[in-house]
């Protein structure tokens, strides 16, 4: 027999004494990266994201969007690398935000973005401030969450406490941003008596003046005497509240008017903005000992881009608990809200557990069918081609998440069968006796050695092509395919060069003591060649066997198919994983006070502190929860303002429960949105998605060419929403009415009266905007401290109050403002929301319940979107993947989770056909020959039934992972074809006719395949139970059960139908 490249390789490994020192070598360098790799949950993706606020004080959301939004817009759009465009004109601001493509390189995406911006500032109208570029990215997510509460101490003075904590905690390395939410800050505030301000004659400017000349301080420079010199400073800023209340404001009378006389001034906290509070449910051991609401300050810290979550997490909390003994007194209780290092180190752990079972699992199958010896050949292999891979890792700057270790799990089954195969072959021929163990052993591998190569690299190809997978899940799909790529290209090697020499020392046998050994059986009296013969004899002798079993194949390859179209089997783009976590998400209307809010917010978190599987909550009523992964993209961290409120809700450990999250917050949903519809408030449960996030999962975007109809349209399609089954969360970004007061100035009266319009303005602005107009002068002070000129909050209570406020004239009267304007009373202007440079509407909606997948909710929608009422002469358009080109029609473009389905599973096709095609190209390299893959592809659609029928049985959805499974499948299956027809072949040249070669063949082979359907089956089996890859070892488990049987008697069968000329 011709020596082949593995017997080359082989050979000059199988007695080398180097082969056992490269073996521990390899060990001990995978187990090292295996602790250099930093580890966490999700993959890292890179999606450059920028967001760009500008203000432009005095102007209506329309003057916004044409002056200031549109021309950035089209600045943006001309950079390289971007993707989208969105942005909201508001009154008075503007924001852009600026999505450039998955995987563009971020540092550059940003500096160009910040280059166009700055060529063009001087075409920005006057008035406009400089645009704040404020960029984005994954690990801006907080991964560590510290609420510090309190029985005895107020918000005020906790928000002190954790200023200390905060900077503390900035002081450990690879700790990049921390934020601390909730608490108040110190503030003076310099309350007026609007008649005595009256009575002196001054008004709130004339104060606010005199207040801000007070708090100079200069260094005035230096003078010299005596050959010495000295420096000069000059004025003294204001200090304590005794500089501020001894201030000199006015003279009356010749008398100084002290600012004491006319204002009460009060050093302490804010009037309160935001509710931060803390509780527990019943899950927690607190929940006795606390039954109340605490006022609570969350500290929220994120890491440094490649940094290990776990370890910071360990390291900061370390330092918080030697703090308690100096910083932190007694009774401020510090709560861990959040710790993904931890969460990060328990998947990964699970992981790393999984993978050890599936060795240990496949190892003991090798076992039993080829004997403790065999199994151990295979066993030692295993582990040293993921050491490697966990080397290359390293390598490719990967860190250890799920996606990584679960790309490892996944190649398990298949790492072994290459090592399976050759194992196997030399095991067979030593037991034949016929050459000496040498030679035999080379025999072997020549043998079986060049189609196992090439048997791995159709399977490398079937799952190379998944790594161009575009979009958001490009990056959380790569890392599957190349690190499963690499482990078998590694597995290839190690079944050439290490398995021949443990094979050879392993499984010789011994044949020193008993010479008399019994005589190996011939072939065709082995157990499995009479099975497989019964089987397989009468398909190919008896023609209408043979087509009546085809023919049965042919119909359940039909029916499975169809259990798609009749919805037994339901497309979802991936399920929920199992966290410990998820937000509610509070939104009032417009309008609404922080009081009133406040109070929704409790009664929910009073029903989730009575759920059973709630550990703590924490409401933040004003203010925004730390984000999630999803909050990241919706930009939940500038969620903030009276009429909103976010819980964010701390689950048992999910191996403390049975139901998965997604369960719980599903059950919680009807109850929590019920005390909602009470006040009015739109209540949404957001969990951690398992995929990329996005805007949420069924986005409507309304384009036209009338922004008032776009809302309508909008408006209609929300009631659509509404009454579809499934669908809930329903909400939509136009702001409700809010009612807003226009003080119109009468200039000429003004004029007349000596008073400049300008002054009304700044006097009303000051009196309720509650901003500072200096600063107190506190050297230690984290903050400065705002002084504050304000009236007093029962004094503006109605619009009559506030306009009779003063303002001094030039000739030294005092004249209510009220004489001088025109109150009218309107409704405020709505944020203007354009997509790519168009203007858009969006309608949000998530699913939950049976079918919970966008993909059903949107085509089931199409005629009643037909029946929306439009203006005469203008039409309803749907689309799918792209925006709309024009805008003089009415369109709705479905997005969010829907886009990334769709984008994922045309790509997922695409590689599926590259796949069909790349191992068609290979085979025929190999077998000269035409018709030969054909057969060998047969196998592919065989696995559909098993894929299909197994999700049906599971009742599990069809996701992008089954996709991927199916994909994967393709090549193994295709390998045990090759492996078959080469063994045809092989017993062809040797001159047996074509039906007995068929037989022996498939008899042969049989054990290794079944073997590595095994362990494909065994490997796949462990990742049942992870939510998100569950559809992945559902594909490969029905999969290779069902198309190994059938490709043992099909490809045969096939095969022979077509050779059969050839061979008369």
């Amino acid at each position: 027999m011709k020596e082949g490249l593995a017997g080359k390789i082989a050979k000059s490994f199988i007695g080398s004494k180097l082969t056992v020192l490269l073996m521990i070598v390899f060990m001990v360098v995978g187990v090292y990266s295996s602790f250099l790799i930093p580890r966490e949950e999700e993959p890292q993706i890179d999606v450059p994201i920028a967001d760009i606020f500008v203000g432009y004080p005095g102007a209506s959301p329309t003057e916004v969007e044409s002056r200031v939004i549109k021309p950035l817009e089209k600045l943006i759009s001309n950079i390289k690398g971007v993707e989208y465009v969105y942005s909201t004109s508001m009154k008075e601001q503007g924001m852009v935000i600026v999505q450039f493509y998955v995987g563009e390189d971020i540092e550059r995406s940003f500096v160009k973005l910040y280059n166009e911006i700055n060529k063009h500032m001087d075409q920005m109208p006057q008035g406009v401030t400089f645009p704040l570029v404020k960029t984005r990215a994954i690990d801006d997510v907080p991964m560590l969450g510290l609420t510090l509460w309190s029985e005895n101490y107020d918000d005020f003075q906790l928000s002190q406490i954790a200023q200390e904590l905060t900077s503390e905690i900035e002081k450990i390395n690879d700790v990049a941003v921390t934020q601390k939410i909730g608490g108040r800050d110190r503030q003076l505030r310099v309350v007026l008596d609007k008649d005595k301000l009256a009575a002196s004659g001054l008004d709130f400017l004339s104060v606010s003046e005199m207040i801000k000349a007070n708090n100079q301080q200069l260094s005035s420079g230096k003078f010299n005497k005596n050959d010495t010199e000295f420096l000069v400073t000059t004025g003294k800023f204001l200090e304590t509240v005794t500089d501020v209340e001894n201030l000199v404001v006015g003279v009356q009378q010749d008398q100084p008017i002290y600012l004491k006389q006319i204002a009460t001034i009060v050093d302490g906290p804010e009037i309160p903005n935001k509710y931060v509070s803390l509780g527990f449910g019943k899950a927690s051991k607190k929940a006795e000992t606390y039954k109340s609401e605490y006022p609570a300050v969350t500290i929220s810290v994120a890491k440094r881009k490649g940094a290990d979550a776990m370890k910071i997490s360990d390291v900061i909390l370390d330092k918080v608990e030697h703090l308690k003994k100096t910083l932190i007194p007694d009774d401020v209780h510090v709560e861990v809200t959040r710790n993904y290092g931890e969460t990060a180190s328990q998947k990964v752990s699970e992981l790393l557990m999984h993978l050890i079972g599936a060795i240990i699992a496949v190892t003991l199958v090798v076992m039993l069918a080829m004997g403790w010896r065999g199994g151990l050949v295979v066993f030692l292999s295993v582990p040293i081609t993921f050491a490697l891979t966990l080397l290359s890792y390293y390598m490719l700057d990967y860190t250890l998440n799920r996606i990584t270790l679960f790309a490892l799990v996944f190649v398990t089954g298949i790492v072994v069968d290459d090592s399976i195969i050759i194992a196997e072959n030399m095991h067979r021929h030593f037991k034949m006796k016929r050459l000496p163990f040498k030679q035999a052993a080379l025999y072997a591998i020549n043998e079986v050695g060049n189609p196992t190569i090439l048997a791995t690299f159709t399977v490398i190809a079937s799952v190379l092509p998944m790594a161009f997978v575009s979009g958001l899940m490009g990056p959380y799909m790569s890392p599957m395919p190349i690190g499963a790529s690499i482990a078998m290209l590694l597995s290839l090697f190690v079944a050439l060069t290490i398995t021949p020499y443990l094979g050879y020392i392993f499984l010789r046998g011994k044949n020193k003591k008993k010479q008399t050994k019994k005589v190996e059986k011939p072939m065709e009296e082995t157990f499995i060649f009479k099975v497989y013969s019964k089987f397989e004899t009468p398909l190919i002798e008896n023609k209408t066997k043979r087509w009546l079993f085809l023919g049965i194949t042919f119909l359940l390859l039909m029916g499975s198919v169809s259990l798609f179209f009749t919805k037994s089997v339901a497309v979802k783009m991936l399920p929920f994983d199992n966290k410990n976590e998820f937000q509610v998400v509070i939104d009032m209307p417009e309008g609404t006070t922080l009081e009133r809010t406040g109070v929704v917010t409790k009664e929910i978190a009073q029903y989730l502190s009575t759920r059973p599987e709630v550990v703590n909550y924490q409401s933040y009523v004003g203010t925004s929860a730390p984000i999630t992964f999803n909050g990241l993209v919706r930009h939940y961290d500038l969620r903030g303002g009276s009429n909103m409120a976010d819980i964010q809700v701390n689950l048992t450990d999910k191996n403390d429960r049975s139901t998965q999250s997604h369960d719980i917050a599903k059950s919680m949903r009807d109850d929590i949105q019920a005390i909602g519809k009470k006040f009015e408030a739109n209540v949404k449960m957001i969990e951690v998605p398992p995929g990329p996030p996005v805007l949420s999962t069924i986005v409507a975007e309304v384009y036209g060419p009338d922004y008032d109809k776009q809302i309508e349209v909008a408006n209609a399609v929300k009631n659509i929403l509404r009454n579809t089954t499934d669908v809930v969360d329903i909400d939509w970004m136009v702001e409700d009415d809010q009612v807003e007061y226009e003080f119109v100035i009468d200039k000429e009266k003004a004029m007349l009266y000596g008073v400049a319009p300008k002054q009304i303005a700044y006097t009303m602005n000051m009196a309720l905007s509650n901003k500072a107009i200096t600063t107190l002068y506190d050297e230690d002070a984290a903050n400065q401290v705002g002084l504050i000129l304000a009236l007093d909050e029962k004094e503006k209570s109605t619009i009559l109050d506030i306009s009779q406020l003063n303002v001094k004239s030039q000739h030294g009267n005092m004249i209510p403002i009220a004489d001088l304007v025109d109150i009218q009373k309107n409704t405020s202007a709505k944020s203007i929301y354009r997509k790519n440079q168009k203007r858009v509407v969006y309608v949000m909606a998530d699913m939950a319940g049976e079918l919970e997948s966008p993909v059903y909710a949107i085509l089931g929608m199409e005629d009643k979107l037909k029946a929306i009422d439009l203006p005469e002469g203008y039409n309803m358009n749907e689309l799918y993947l792209n925006q709309p080109e024009f805008e003089h029609d009415y369109t709705i473009k479905w997005d969010g989770e829907w886009q990334i389905t769709l984008e994922v599973f045309r790509d997922l096709g695409i590689a599926f056909l590259g796949v069909i095609i790349i191992i068609y190209i290979l085979i025929v390299g190999w077998f000269q020959n035409f018709k030969a893959p054909i057969v060998m592809m047969v196998a592919i659609p065989l696995s559909l039934v098993g894929i299909v029928l197994g999700h049906w049985v599971m009742g599990a959805f069809f996701t992008a992972t089954s996709f991927i499974g199916m994909i994967a499948l393709a090549g193994i299956m295709v390998r045990n074809s090759v492996l078959l027809i080469d063994f045809v072949n092989l017993r062809l040249d040797e001159g047996v006719p074509l039906k007995q070669a068929v037989i022996e063949a498939g008899a042969v082979r049989t054990t290794p395949i079944l073997l590595t359907a095994g362990t494909v089956v065994i490997g796949a089996f462990v990742i049942l139970f992870d939510p998100i890859f569950q559809g992945l070892a559902i594909s490969l488990m029905g999969g290779t059960i069902v198309s190994t049987v059938l490709t043992l008697l099909v490809v045969p069968l096939v095969y022979y139908m077509i050779e059969r000329k050839n061979y008369k």
